[in-house]
This record gives C-alpha cells, structure tokens and sequence, in this order.
C-alpha cells in the first residue's frame, strides 16, 4: 500500500553530484535512465541508450511525454553534425476558415491533435545511427508497462493535476484515471494497452502506427469521438533530417533545430547579450538577470511575430539571426530599466528531455513531449496512445506566420540544444518546459560561457523565466531577496514561485571531458544520471 503523504514531503534543500564515465545517459526519471543503461550493457550506442530510455519515459512518465507526441534530436557523429526534426503536421481537413471564428486554437480535445511524429523519429534515429535490433530497445518499457513500476511522488503531483481537466475527453479516464485519480506515491501502476501498443510498434518498425492497426484505431477513435484526424493523414506524414541553426557567443557556439521551433530565440537572445559584458555585471546579480531578461523579451517578440512552419514564414532564419540586426535590436536595450518589446523589423530577401553520449564519441541531444502533459487529453482505447495538443501552438489570426492550415506544422516549443567550443562538440543538453525551453538554454549557455560553471551547478542555480504574456517574470523560491528587490526597481514586475513549481524546466546535460563525459541532472524532478 502506498505511504501517507507526509511521508513524501521533501523539507530540505538537496544537491546532486555530477556523474563521470565514458558512457552516460541523463533524463527526468531514473527508471527510463536504467533503460539506457540495459542497452549499454548489451554492447550498444548512445543511440540506442537514448531510444530505450525514450521510449521507457513514455510508460513511466506519462504525463509528460507518450507515445502520440512530437520529438527533435541533434546528434553529433564521426565528426559531422544532424538535427531531425520529427514534429507532425495539422491534418488535412483542419482549413484556415474552420478556426477563424476563435481567438485562439484550442487547447484540449480532438482540435489541438496533430499528427503526431515520436513514432517516425525513433524509426528514423535508429535506422541512420542505431546498432541493437529496433526490437530490443523496447524491451525494458514493455516490461515496464506490463508488469508495472512504483510510481514517484513527483510524478503523482504532475499527473493528479491534470486528471480534473482531462478526465472528459474521450478515452482518458479510462485509460489514465480508472480510479478517478493518478496513481499515489510508491502505488503500482501497469498498462497493458501500452505494452501491447510498443510490441506492435517493435515488430512493425512503427509502420502499424502510421499504416497499420495502430494508425486505424486512431482514426477510427477520431471517426466516433469528433476529431478530423484520417489513415491519409498518419500515412502521410515523414520526419525530416534538418541541416540545426546556430549562434557563436563569446568562445562557444550553441546550435539548435531552426522553425518551426522555439530555439531560434535562444540564439537571438544570445546574439543581443553578445554587446554586453556579463562578467563585469556579475554573476547571479539583478544586473545580469535584467539583461538577460530583456534580451530574451525582444527574443520572443520577434519570435512569437514570425516563427512558424519555415515554409510559411514571412522572414528566413538567418534574418532573424543576422548579427546587425541583432545588433540593432541589443540597442533597446536600457541597461537599467525594464523595457516594452515589440516585434522588429528584420532584414528581408509537459515535455520530457534526455542526453546520451558514448566512449566513441557520439553524442546525442533528445526531446519528445506531449506538449502539456498529457496533451489534448484525448486517449485511444485499449492502446495508451494519449494524442498530444500540439495545435493549441498554431494562430488562428489570417496572416500570421503561424496561422493554422492543412499539412502545416505549428511553431513548437521542444527544442534540442548542443554545445560546441573550437570546432569541437562540448555538451549535448536540454530543458524541458514550454516556453521555459529557449530561455532556459540561453541561462544556460549564459553560465557556461560567462561564468566558466560547470553542468550540474549551472542546472542547480536559480531561474528565473518570462511568462506566456512576454510581460511578467517569475523567479524561484531561492532567488536572493535582495536581487528580487532590485529587479523590480528596474521595473520589472517579479513573481515569486512556490517550492516544487514544475515551470522552470528540468536540465539534463552530457559535457565531453579530456576522457569521458561529464553528465549532470536537475534536482526540480527526479533526475538521473548513470554512467557506464
């Protein structure tokens, strides 16, 4: 029987060790970690590692990531670099008109389901890069979901959450909730439709999802719940191996996967802080916070103006990412007082995250999400395959860079981040949490390059993170009160979160040492890293 909750309350700050080994694997929950771990022990690659730890996080971490969701990657392999970009497209039927009439997509339900791309990402990292048979990978989250796991408390507080709201779309309570409730603390939890879902998934190489019985029942729920969702619709869809944008600052260089992602705000950011000097500021001062705060806020102006689908944006990239205009944009900048951000003009012509790297170099950079926990709440009976919500990400203004049509992918936040310094790769990580993610990278990366901090200390250190609105910013219980004091003497209007709030994102890193790797893993969930 599960413990009283007293027992799970945690009253004192912790720390983590970072862990050292030739071969590493880091994510949010320990059980997907030993799944990467199994696949290290079999004699396979960082690939491998990721995937099983991947698809374990789909059964032990439900409610954050599944089955029906999206996934990027940027892996580093025998000198050369690629990102995959495996996010899925708005379905056929899902014309402009139908959703003019709203302010906004929704935000749950069949009409913020797109397609979903996690399936055709694992199928295409494995086939480039993987060294186990596909069906092996499986066998520890099959396992998992079969015969059950204990479920933490942390992951109980994220699923219970969203049980009032989800427990009416069609196929959820059932599946996710049979007791109206999430499982408790240390409560066995099994699901036998998503053992059975991964081993038709295994045998089939992930050709059932997207032509199969697997991709038939999805429909079929669509069909008999409301949703616009066809076979055409999952046969037609492909991940895409992408050429990831980039962004030097200071002696290292960040890369991401470019639109429709988020991470381009991270290195525009990071572009605008490059007129800064960071260390004279100093760190983990409100003078460095405010900077870093305001140069992320013209980020996300421009970010939130143009970003979308690359085929459908009204500027490229690298515009965006043009160091004079990023000059110019540093320029609004008030070194002592917080500003308005509005879009520029540039030059025109619930996610979970986990990194991998082995002894022979390769290293790889891995998010897949539902995109708010569950997603859109719908569950397709009898399969575990809970449909992620990834539409509420498209506009629904006419116009807009972002504005929803058929077979157009909408701007999404999950986004792999890797590190390079002289040429050579340096750190693959990541952070998970909505809009957290760029600003999170660029705190990151701010630490490593600024401040000379090594992973697990830059994960561990205080956050801070705008809100959705591009106006308020929260900071983390642990801020010091006097920095809070001075950030909102600059105008700032500062939010104090509580102990345990999930919005500031949860780190995993692999840094390449001299000899091995350097992994280090957040405290805010329950992070793991293991070496081998």
């Amino acid at each position: 029987m599960p413990i009283a909750d007293p027992f799970w309350k945690l009253p004192y700050p912790s720390q983590r060790m970072p862990v050292l080994a030739d071969n590493v694997v880091s994510t949010s929950q320990p059980l997907a970690s030993s799944a990467g771990l199994q696949m290290y022990a079999r004699g396979g690659n960082a690939i491998d590692a990721a995937l099983a730890t991947a698809i374990a996080l789909t059964v032990v971490e439900p409610c954050m990531n599944g089955i029906g969701g999206d996934m990027f990657a940027i892996v580093w392999h025998k000198g050369e670099m690629h990102g995959l970009n495996a996010s899925g497209r708005a379905p056929a039927a899902w014309d402009t008109a139908r959703f003019a009439h709203l302010d906004s997509m929704d935000k749950i339900g069949w009409n913020s389901v797109t397609v979903p791309g996690t399936v055709s990402g694992w199928r295409a990292i494995w086939e480039k890069f993987g060294s186990l048979p596909f069906e092996d990978l499986f066998e520890p989250a099959i396992r998992y979901a079969r015969d059950g796991y204990l479920v933490s408390p942390t992951v109980h507080r994220q699923w219970q959450k969203q049980v009032p709201e989800l427990s009416g779309q069609p196929g959820y309570a059932e599946s996710f909730a049979p007791n109206g409730r999430a499982p408790l603390p240390g409560e066995r939890w099994r699901c036998a439709g998503q053992a059975d879902t991964l081993e038709s998934i295994a045998r089939s190489k992930g050709e059932s999802f997207y032509r199969g019985e697997l991709a038939a029942a999805i429909a079929a729920h669509a069909r008999a719940t409301g949703g616009l969702m066809t076979e055409a619709d999952l046969a037609a869809h492909k991940a895409d191996w992408v050429e990831p944008i980039s962004m030097r600052y200071r002696d290292h260089e960040l890369y991401e996967i470019g639109p429709n992602g988020q991470g381009i705000g991270a290195l525009m950011g990071l572009g605008m802080l490059e007129h800064f000097d960071l260390r004279e500021s100093g760190l983990d001062t409100a003078q460095t916070l405010h900077l870093q705060i305001e140069a992320m806020r013209l980020a996300f102006a421009d970010m939130y103006e143009y970003v979308g689908d690359a085929d459908h944006m009204p500027v490229t990239a690298a515009q965006l990412l043009d160091r004079g205009y990023l000059a110019e944009r540093a320029k609004l900048i008030d070194p002592r007082r917080a500003g308005a951000p509005r879009p520029g003009t540039p030059h025109s012509g619930g996610t979970v995250y986990l990194t991998a790297a082995d002894r022979h170099g390769t290293m790889v950079s891995f998010i897949q999400s539902n995109f708010k926990g569950f997603g859109s709440g719908v569950v397709v009976p009898n399969t575990g395959i809970a449909l992620h919500n990834r539409g509420w990400g498209f506009s629904t203004r006419a116009g807009h860079a972002n504005v929803v049509a058929p077979g157009k992918r909408p701007f999404h936040t999950i986004i792999p981040g890797f590190v390079m310094k002289n040429g050579q790769p340096l750190m693959s990580f990541g952070l998970m949490g909505g809009s957290m993610q760029a600003q999170g990278h660029l705190q990151m990366v701010s630490r490593l390059a600024d401040f000379g901090q090594n992973p697990q200390a830059a994960s561990d250190a205080p956050r801070w993170r705008i809100t959705d609105d591009n106006l308020r910013v929260a900071v983390e219980w642990n801020t010091p009160p006097e920095v809070v004091a001075q950030l909102r003497d600059m105008g700032h209007t500062i939010e104090i979160a509580e102990r345990f709030n999930l919005e500031f994102g949860s780190a995993q890193m692999a840094m390449r040492m001299n000899e091995g790797y350097l992994a280090a893993s957040d405290h805010r969930k329950d992070g793991y890293a293991v070496g081998y």
